[in-house]
């Protein structure tokens, strides 16, 4: 099993002691403001479902503690998207996500942890591409994937109503990185 550290934070494998926090993030409006908010029984079910892919795989969805304090924050990590379950254009890939407790938010703990996933999904797993989306008003997450150095063309958004039932609804912004991208990026900071 893959742990990541980064300078303030972990990114591990799930504990039960987790999903009280997690569920109280899934429910939060201001979390989910452009997500379905999940039940707690939804919200421990996906947090198992993350335990079990990083128990078989090494990687996935981590969840992510403070360093210093161990408190739960929230999840990043990496996922697969199959093109059968998803048929859009740019599937089968692998997506970068993050999801960070409200009253942790603005702090770059965002930032902070995709550029390890990356760096991970890109020096370890040797993928070649990773994508990042979001709802087309959702400006924070745009920002995170400006600052990571991913990309949008425009042509590439898409709705996700038919797919993303709990993942997210309306018009999607689809941003890429390749590895090429970021050894470039991470060779000149």
């Amino acid at each position: 099993m893959t742990v990541l550290k980064t300078n303030r934070l972990v990114l591990r494998n799930w504990k039960e002691e987790d999903f009280p926090a997690f569920a109280k993030l899934n429910s939060d409006p201001r979390v989910m403001v452009y997500l379905a908010k999940y039940t707690k029984e939804e919200s421990d079910n996906l947090a198992i479902r993350n335990k079990e892919k990083i128990d078989k795989e090494g990687w996935g969805r981590w969840a992510v503690s403070l360093r210093d304090s161990e408190e739960f924050i929230g999840t990043i990590g990496i996922y697969p998207l199959d093109h059968e379950t998803y048929p859009l254009p740019f599937t089968p890939t692998v997506a970068v996500g993050w999801r960070i407790a409200f009253e942790h938010w603005g702090k770059g703990y965002a930032t902070e942890g995709a550029k390890a996933v990356l760096d991970y999904g890109f020096k370890v797993l040797q993928l070649e591409e990773i994508v990042a989306f979001c709802h087309h008003e959702h400006v924070a997450s745009m920002h995170v994937m400006e600052k990571l150095g991913m990309h949008r063309n425009p042509k590439d958004d898409f709705d996700a109503d038919p797919f993303f039932k709990k993942l997210s609804v309306g018009r999607q912004v689809l941003y890429r990185i390749t590895k090429k991208e970021w050894e470039n990026r991470s060779n000149n900071p």
